[in-house]
């Protein structure tokens, strides 16, 4: 469950800023997990953003190193059951 919603983090991260790639590197700095139910057969994992995209993009205009989190829920297909919830934290490295 955690290379699941860790890869889900990742796509939410290079959807809301790939554009960025040219000055910045997304760095996963920290996660924390919890598992609620056991997840037997198909799960799906969604990512949401814990800060607003435009808020990051200014604080990396303004020469900071942004961090945010991205939350992460994993549910049974069957019935819908949360199996797992994860908090995954990003930040935005500058290019040197």
């Amino acid at each position: 469950m955690f290379t699941l919603a860790e890869s889900a983090s990742g796509a939410i991260v290079m959807t809301a800023f790939g554009d960025q790639l040219g000055r910045a590197v997304p760095l996963a700095v920290g996660a924390e997990i919890g598992y609620k139910k056991l997840a037997m057969g198909a799960v799906t994992a969604t990512a949401e953003l814990g800060r607003p995209i435009s808020e990051v993009i200014a604080e990396l205009d303004a020469g900071g190193r942004p961090e945010f989190p991205v939350k992460v829920e994993i549910t049974r297909d069957k019935d819908g059951a949360i199996t797992g919830e994860m908090t995954i934290v990003w930040t935005l490295r500058p290019n040197q």
